[in-house]
């Protein structure tokens, strides 16, 4: 009656299991509650391709140069044009994070801890996974789309350090091959939307194209339109859009989220703390299939 779990259902989603690196590993029902509520938080992840690890780095074979065809004579020999490829290498990082819940809370029937958890973790985890998926330099964590080297390649340089053009769009969104645009997508923050929707084009027409159906995103030149926070702002040599097949981004989740409970460290203050951490890796694997739009370097233009 007096035990700090609410229920036995929850001490052992969160409490038994196999002992791995000093936690505990998530049940089934458990991480696939997390994963859901990982997706609502992280936008990217809706956009990448996840793939599962169970060990070590995984090697994934990239196209990097196509054979073509050739016009042959009569009886005349063909010409030997193979394709290249080269590896993408795709680890795990360790990323994690603790909560800590008064015991009050985890003595209220009423109060669904497990729900709790999945929420709070994924959104910490979530804010960071995401941000590093567009921002980070791959020592220690995913190496992100905005990066110098390995991620996207830069479609256009707009001619001023703050502000850009309706042509500038225009330009980049052709910068694109006809191949990737298919499935492209726009993806900016909310400050870069904002002066989007005021471009028009030669014809006094807007390039922004609201939606007139609900839950159907907006679109630019035709192709859907995200938001995310961790996009940068107009600024000198700020990678302001980003605009390509998010697909070939992959994410990859080691098996196996690790939980531990901490019933003692905290006992002074009345608490109970939960660790949580994961092992994923992100990696553009064809950078020519997303473009960005970078201001221009230097004084504001």
């Amino acid at each position: 009656m007096r035990a700090k779990a609410p229920s036995a259902a929850v001490y052992n989603a969160l409490q038994v299991g196999t002992d791995s690196e000093g936690g505990y590993l998530v049940p089934d029902e458990f991480e696939h509650t997390l994963v859901e509520a990982l997706e609502e938080e992280n936008v990217f992840r809706t956009l990448a391709k996840i793939i599962n690890t169970s060990s070590g780095d995984r090697k994934i074979p990239v196209v990097a140069t196509k054979g073509e065809a050739s016009w042959i004579d009569e009886e005349g020999l063909y010409q030997e044009d193979d394709d290249a490829f080269t590896q993408v290498s795709i680890g795990a990082y360790k990323l994690g994070t603790m909560i800590k819940i008064s015991e009050e809370l985890l003595n209220d029937s009423a109060f669904d801890l497990e729900s709790y958890i999945s929420r709070e973790f994924a959104r910490r985890i979530g804010a960071r996974e995401e941000d590093s998926f567009f921002n980070g330099d791959g020592t220690g964590k995913p190496l992100g789309i905005l990066a110098t080297n390995g991620g996207a390649e830069i479609g256009v340089t707009a001619a001023s350090a703050t502000a850009i053009t309706a042509d500038e769009a225009i330009d980049l969104f052709y910068s694109l091959k006809s191949l990737y645009r298919k499935k492209a997508v726009w993806v900016l923050n909310d400050a870069t939307i904002k002066a989007i929707r005021k471009l028009k084009d030669n014809n006094n027409q807007y390039l922004w194209q609201p939606s007139l159906v609900a839950g159907t995103p907006d679109t630019i030149l035709g192709r859907p339109v995200v938001t995310s926070a961790y996009m940068p702002t107009a600024a000198a040599g700020a990678k302001t859009i980003a605009f390509g097949d998010f697909s070939y981004y992959w994410i990859a989740d080691r098996q196996g989220r690790n939980f531990k409970r901490l019933n003692e460290l905290y006992a002074a203050n009345g608490q109970v703390g939960f660790l949580g951490n994961q092992r994923v890796d992100g990696k553009l694997v064809l950078p020519e299939a997303i473009k960005v739009l970078q201001q221009k370097v230097g004084a504001t233009g």
